[in-house]
């Protein structure tokens, strides 16, 4: 049964399933999928501090390799209509383009994945997907857990792609083999409040924070590594919540994330920032350094011939290899890393997250046809 991909990223584009809601994309899913002949499950995890979470898991086929293919259903919030040419949730094609919260990020990814799998016959191998609700926001109850309740049920995988909008300029002029990690803390220094005009009866904090904020940003953390960036750390906020200008504040707090390579663990960059705090003279003030949040860990997938044959797939529909990123923020991508290599690789995204979302609908059609290109050779085991 032949799916087409731009129909059915109408049908998902038209589900408003903002974060944790589904709003009916995962049944939509689930009908699609046993349609192609994929048994189903449905797990709903919840707990450790966040909102319940609808996620769907499907596999067939039979053989000896298996592939993975991620992605989330969830969506950011459309933010004022005002500014949306026509309903963010009401799908618009107009020049060749598709318009609509989750055009890019990332329901194009699924609709692309899913029309390929109906081009591969079950006998070819076993595919698997795993599809969460919980990606744009606390990412607690969604991929983390699911890849892990796969592991537990001995589904395992070879190798897997993460839909997300990889490509920079064109499709495929980009594939990432990793992500940087993300780690976020704050320091508090405590003093004693008092009136300006008698400091000698306060300790004021502000001073030392200032030079806490230049210990952690003054010096670079390293210089790159072979597949990464130098990482960066960014100050992102000081505050005393004082209004006035005749009293010395009792405290401050000093907020910064770094965004670090595969040369850094969370471990090892707390252990650095108490470094570089501990050089600083507190002056008879408190210090407390807190890591906020789970850090993201960064990851590298291991180059092998499975990377080449989406390369080479890649290569031959443009006519140039993909460049191997490691660039952008985080991603779910992450979270499979733990279990096996894995890339990212979908669409150009630089309207994700803005109004008026949208793709071109030929690098969708383009996209689903890497997908199947790539799906053949994976399991007929001809890496390049």
């Amino acid at each position: 049964m032949a799916i087409d991909p731009v129909k059915l990223l109408e049908r998902l584009i038209a589900c408003p399933s903002v974060t944790p809601e589904e709003a009916g994309a995962l049944d939509l899913l689930e009908a699609e999928l046993k349609g192609l002949g994929f048994a189903v499950t449905r797990l709903r995890f919840e707990g450790d501090g966040s909102y319940p979470v609808d996620n769907l898991f499907a596999t067939r086929g039979e053989g000896r390799r298996r592939l993975l293919f991620a992605g989330h259903t969830d969506v950011v919030p459309p933010g004022d209509a005002a500014h949306w040419t026509a309903d963010p949730f009401q799908p618009r094609i107009a020049d060749g383009r598709i318009y609509g919260r989750g055009a890019a990020d990332m329901k194009s990814g699924i609709a692309a994945f899913v029309a390929a799998c109906a081009a591969i016959p079950p006998e070819a191998g076993i595919i698997q997907l795993a599809i969460t609700n919980d990606e744009e926001a606390d990412a607690i109850n969604g991929t983390e857990k699911l890849v892990r309740w796969m592991a537990e049920n001995g589904h395992h995988f070879d190798f897997a792609i993460v839909g997300e909008p990889s490509s920079a300029e064109t499709l495929g002029d980009s594939i990432k083999i990793g992500r940087r990690g993300s780690f976020s803390g704050s320091v508090t220094v405590t003093g004693t409040q008092g009136h300006v005009a008698y400091p000698h009866k306060a300790n004021n904090p502000l001073p030392v924070l200032a030079a806490v904020a230049t210990a952690l940003s003054s010096e670079p953390l390293d210089g790159g590594s072979a597949h990464f960036p130098a990482s960066n750390l960014e100050l992102t906020s000081i505050d005393v919540g004082n209004p006035v200008s005749n009293v010395i504040p009792m405290s401050g707090v000093l907020r910064f994330n770094i965004r670090y390579n595969d040369l850094w663990t969370p471990g090892t960059l707390a252990d650095w920032v108490r470094g570089r705090i501990a050089q600083v003279e507190a002056n008879g003030t408190r210090v407390d350094f807190e890591i906020a949040g789970v850090p993201s860990r960064s990851f590298l997938s291991p180059l092998g011939a499975d990377i080449e044959t989406l390369s080479a797939v890649i290569a031959e529909r443009n006519g140039k290899a993909p460049d191997y990123s490691t660039g952008g923020g985080t991603s779910d991508a992450r979270f499979i890393a733990q279990y096996g290599p894995v890339v990212e690789c979908g669409l150009v995204g630089p309207s994700m997250h803005k109004a008026d979302e949208h793709i071109a609908l030929s690098d969708l059609t383009g996209l689903a046809e890497i997908y199947e290109g790539f799906m053949r050779r994976f399991f007929a085991g001809n890496p390049a």
